[in-house]
This record gives C-alpha cells, sequence and structure tokens, in this order.
C-alpha cells in the first residue's frame, strides 16, 4: 500500500487512540507486523506543545518510518500551524482527525462534528495540504448520524484537496461503537473516489479482515480496539490473508513476556510513578479472556512499585501455563 513516497510493508494499520497509541504501543505493533501505526491524538493548539502530556506525544525516537501523527482541531490556520509544528518534531505523514465521537472534542466543533460543515472541512483540509511537504490523510466516519450520511461528499473534497489517503470508521458519530460498522458505506465511498480508502470498525479477526477487504474493495484495514491486549493480531492476519492458514495463539508465557516488555517500555517512556499507572489499563486488557482475571487486575491496581507490578504478571502467567511449558 502506497502513502504518498511511502511504501508500507503491507496494509495493516493500527488506528489512532487516545490515551492508547503511544510510542509504546505503537512501537509494539509496528514489531508484530502493523504497517502503519498513527499516533493518538495532538491538539492543535502549538502553545500546549511544552506541556509535559505534548512533549511524549511529539516523542518519535525509535520509531519505524513513516511516522504519521493525528491532530485534531477545528481552525484552519490553527491546524496547518500544527501540521508545520509537527513535521518540525519528526512526523512524516500527518492524519486529520474528523472520527473522534468524544463529547469534549465535539463540543468544540472539532472530530466527527466537522462532518457538519463541508465547507469548513474543505478549508481545513487544503490549510494543511498546502502547509507541508509531506502526505496528508484524513479520518472520517460516515456522517454525524443515520440521517445525515455524507462519507462519499467529504471524500471528494479530501481527493479535491490533495488528501493521499483515507480511513473510514463504518459508523456514525451518533452510533458511536454500537451496531454493526457499515462496510456498504465505505464501499460507496472507494467507488467514488481513486485514493487508497482504509476500512476500520469491527475488525477483530483474520476471517473479518479478509471479509472486510473482500466485501468493501479497501485498500486497507485499520484495527484499533481488537489490538488492546493483543497486538499480534497484525500478525495473525497477515499470516491468514498470505496464506489462508491460522498462526497458533500465544502461550502464557509467550504473552508474558510480551507484556513484560511492554511494560518496560512504558516504564521507560512515563517514568515508574506514571508508567505503572499507566500499565494498568493495558495489564487488564492482556488478560480480560483469561482464569481468574479479576482476581488478579485487583491485585496489579494495587501494586505501588514495577517489581510488584512485574512480580505479580509472572506469577500469574506461570499459573496459567503448563508444566510442560515452564520447563522448556
Amino acid at each position: 500500500m502506497q502513502i504518498g513516497p511511502y511504501k508500507l510493508n503491507n496494509n495493516l494499520i493500527l488506528a489512532p487512540m487516545a490515551g492508547v497509541t503511544d510510542r509504546p504501543f505503537r512501537q509494539l505493533c509496528r514489531s508484530f507486523g502493523a504497517g502503519l501505526a498513527v499516533s493518538e491524538m495532538v491538539s492543535s493548539d502549538t502553545s500546549l506543545y511544552g506541556s509535559r502530556k505534548s512533549l511524549r506525544r511529539l516523542d518519535h525516537e525509535g520509531e519505524l518510518a513513516p511516522i504519521s501523527v493525528q491532530i485534531v482541531g477545528a481552525d484552519p490556520l490553527q491546524m496547518a500551524a500544527a501540521a508545520r509544528a509537527n513535521v518540525d518534531q519528526g512526523a512524516q505523514i500527518i492524519d486529520i482527525n474528523m472520527g473522534c465521537p468524544a463529547k469534549k472534542v465535539c463540543k468544540v466543533a472539532a472530530g466527527s462534528a466537522l462532518l457538519q460543515d463541508e465547507p469548513l472541512v474543505a478549508r481545513i483540509l487544503e490549510a494543511v495540504v498546502n502547509a507541508v511537504d509531506i502526505p496528508v490523510t484524513l479520518k472520517i466516519r460516515t456522517g454525524w448520524d443515520p440521517q445525515h450520511r455524507n462519507a462519499v461528499s467529504i471524500a471528494r473534497i479530501a481527493e479535491s484537496a490533495g488528501v493521499q489517503a483515507l480511513a473510514i470508521h463504518g459508523r456514525t458519530r451518533a452510533c458511536k461503537y454500537t451496531g454493526e460498522a457499515e462496510y456498504q458505506s465505505i464501499r460507496s465511498v472507494i467507488a467514488a473516489v481513486n485514493i487508497p480508502v482504509i476500512a476500520n470498525g469491527d475488525i477483530d479477526s483474520p476471517e473479518k479482515a479478509k471479509q472486510v477487504l473482500q466485501s468493501t474493495g479497501a485498500d486497507g484495514i485499520m484495527v484499533g480496539r481488537a489490538a488492546q491486549g493483543r497486538p499480534w493480531i497484525f500478525q495473525e492476519i497477515e499470516h491468514y490473508l498470505t496464506t489462508s492458514q491460522h498462526l497458533p495463539e500465544p502461550d502464557p508465557i509467550r504473552v508474558r513476556d510480551i507484556l513484560l516488555a511492554h511494560l518496560d517500555n512504558l516504564y521507560s517512556f512515563y517514568g515508574n510513578t506514571h508508567g505503572i499507572r499507566i500499565a494498568r489499563k493495558h495489564i487488564g486488557w492482556y488478560t480480560k479472556t483469561r482464569n481468574g482475571a479479576a482476581e488478579f487486575r485487583a491485585q496489579a491496581n494495587r501494586a505501588e512499585t514495577t517489581k510488584q507490578q512485574t512480580r505479580l504478571i509472572c506469577t500469574y502467567f506461570e499459573g496459567l501455563a503448563p508444566k510442560e511449558e515452564l520447563a522448556a
């Protein structure tokens, strides 16, 4: 899959997720075969870029190219300035958020709220595309609500403005994450434009990935919530698309090792105190379907040091593993 000058290793992309797709998680998903990992959204207000949170979001040290950074806002000039600032910080692709359904984003007319104002969409896209010399991509939903689906119109605006790829979550803003994704709406967009279109929504297995690619004709797929606690899903999907065969599920000891490596990166990136807190949600995702997970999570959430957290993880996963695995 090609985005501007960048030929991706495959067409499997990690969706931008606020509070999730930080640098450690992006690096982890790339190591498991994601062809691209989009950052969590960065505010278009560059006056905030000196804050500790923003400095972390602008930190791309050690990331594989191409580095895709998502920006969010509603003012064309501010968005253009934010795009330039992120290029200066190492961004190689600028992604524009017009899909976030969160109330705090929509109430300032950003995210998916922009889908209600097509002239403003055009001004923002043109401003950002003209501001930078790198590819600009766009993430949208199918519309504001089921009575106002306008993804085809937005896609045509994006293509005309010079946007080089489009990702669509197959739901309206009003639907949030409920109901089934509208793959037919995505198919209609693909038929209307010539730029690459990436399908997003409910892709949680290799079979679903293949089904969505075949039924929509999408150039790529974007995986979001299904990668939480399961970053190897990209490896599973790529293997299945290539061979029609399933990879075996990683055993408990392998999952333990993946989680511990992930946490080491979190501790290093955020510092021990904040890293312990950030780690809790990931620990929950890695263990949510496993035996005794609720009791284990309660213990892990009370851990106050990295050593306590890692020791609890080792004990828990080793307790799930057959004895022959522990002896291996």
